[in-house]
C-alpha cells in the first residue's frame, strides 16, 4: 500500500477565464491529517470537490491508492464517494430530516443493511460525537455547534477511508473548537483514517495537523510537517501564517498613483 494515499499531479481547473489551480502537485500522506491552507479563493474548497469529483478538472491526474479517478464513470464514482466523507462548512443537514434521519441517510444510499443495524450504526456515530440524545430534534432545534456534530456524525457514518473538512473551526465558539479539534484527532486515530482539513484558523489547525501544503494564486507555495512550513523563506507563505496585513499580497487594490490622482480630483 502507497504511504501517500491520493496523489495529484498537474492540476488545473478554472472558472471560465478565471484560473483557481494552475498546474499543482499535491500529495496526501496515508493516515494522516493533512491542512489545506491559503487565503481565500485561492482554490482550497475546489481542490476538495476535486478530489471528491463533485467537479472534473481540466487537466492533469487525482489518483487514489494509484487509480486516477478523473477518468471514472458514475458507477465507479458511486463506489469511491463510499469510502469518502465530508464536513461541509455550513454543516449541509437536510432541513426536513431528523439528526437520526440525517445521519442514516448515507447508509441507506450506500447499503441494504437492515434497519436495526442501520440504528445501532446511527446512534453508535451520534455517541462518538456526544449527541445521542439529540437524535429526535430537528436542523432547525439546533446550535450552531451542534450543527456541526451532526454533520460531523453523518459524515463518518460508512467509516470512511478519507474525511475531508472544510472549515470546521469557522464561526464556533472556543469551546467547540476545542471539542471538534480533540473529534478530528481521535476519528483519525481510532478509525485509521486519512484526514484533509481546509481552514483559515492556523492555530487549531496547525495544532492537529500532520503535513501542510499552502495555496496561492493557483499554485503550491508551500508544503511539508508543519515546522518545515512555519519557518518557510517564502515570504508570501510567512505573510499568510503570520497574518502580515502588507506583503506580496499588498494592502492596496491596483491604483493610479496617489497624489497623481488627487490632484486630478482636485481638477
Amino acid at each position: 500500500m502507497p504511504s501517500n494515499w491520493i496523489e495529484i499531479e498537474n492540476l488545473h481547473f478554472s472558472h471560465g477565464p478565471r484560473v483557481i489551480l494552475d498546474g499543482i502537485d499535491v500529495v496526501i500522506p496515508k493516515g494522516k491529517i493533512t491542512a489545506i491552507m491559503g487565503p481565500s479563493g485561492c482554490g482550497k474548497t475546489t481542490l476538495l470537490r476535486l478530489i471528491s469529483s463533485q467537479l472534473k478538472p481540466s487537466q492533469g491526474s487525482i489518483r487514489i491508492e494509484g487509480v486516477d479517478i478523473t477518468s471514472h464513470n458514475r458507477e465507479q464514482l458511486m463506489v469511491q464517494r463510499r469510502r469518502m466523507g465530508m464536513l461541509f462548512q455550513t454543516g449541509a443537514l437536510f432541513t426536513d430530516l431528523s439528526v437520526f434521519e440525517n445521519v442514516a441517510f448515507p447508509l441507506r444510499v450506500h447499503t441494504n443493511l437492515p434497519e436495526r443495524m442501520i440504528r445501532d450504526l446511527v446512534l453508535m456515530k451520534l455517541h462518538a460525537v456526544g449527541l445521542r440524545g439529540a437524535r429526535d430534534l430537528m436542523p432547525a432545534e439546533l446550535s450552531g455547534g451542534m450543527t456541526r456534530r451532526a454533520a460531523l456524525a453523518r459524515a463518518i457514518v460508512l467509516d470512511p477511508d478519507l474525511i475531508m473538512y472544510d472549515e470546521p473551526f469557522t464561526g464556533q465558539d472556543p469551546i467547540f473548537v476545542g471539542l471538534l479539534r480533540h473529534l478530528i484527532r481521535r476519528i483519525n486515530q481510532t478509525m485509521d483514517c486519512t484526514c484533509i482539513i481546509v481552514s483559515h484558523d492556523i492555530n487549531e489547525t496547525l495544532s492537529i495537523s500532520d503535513y501542510m501544503v499552502v495555496l496561492a494564486d493557483g499554485k503550491v507555495i508551500g508544503h511539508g510537517v508543519p515546522d518545515e512550513v512555519v519557518n518557510s523563506d517564502n515570504l508570501h507563505v510567512r505573510q499568510f501564517l503570520q497574518g502580515l496585513p502588507d506583503g506580496p499580497v499588498p494592502f492596496h487594490y491596483p491604483a493610479p498613483d496617489y497624489r497623481q490622482d488627487l490632484q486630478l480630483e482636485g481638477l
